[in-house]
């Protein structure tokens, strides 16, 4: 059973950087596809960003792209997503998927495994 914790979250002020950390246990994470999604509380999860198996493609939603950069190290089991110049409004919970399908999808439909979440705010 692959399982996913999520770490690296906390409160940054407008234009600082987090790398938010995606470490699987129970299964390799070579063959699986890893996406980031956010939510805000009343609001629906947000797809983010995604990495195709091994590294293969990856994928930004418009709102992040030049900003944030997905990375993996399958030897560690373990997915970053580095987040540069935050901006107020990428305050969100942040949670990491993994989904069986080789590609890179941002949608959740795609994902079975779901860690638990950080919490990323961005304020002064």
């Amino acid at each position: 059973q692959l399982q996913l914790v999520e770490s690296g979250g906390g409160l940054v002020q407008p234009g600082g950087s987090l790398r938010l950390s995606c470490a699987a246990s129970g299964v390799t994470l070579d063959y699986y596809a890893i996406g980031w999604f956010r939510q805000v509380p009343g609001k629906e999860r947000e797809g983010v960003s995604c990495t195709g198996s091994r590294g293969r493609s990856t994928g930004y939603a418009d709102s992040v792209k030049g900003r944030f950069t997905i990375s993996r190290d399958d030897a560690k089991k373990t997915v970053y997503l580095q987040m540069n110049s935050l901006k107020p409004e990428d305050t969100a919970v942040y949670y990491c998927a993994a989904g069986g399908s080789s590609d890179c999808v941002i949608s959740s439909a795609a994902y079975d495994y779901w860690g638990q979440g950080t919490q990323v705010t961005v304020s002064f």
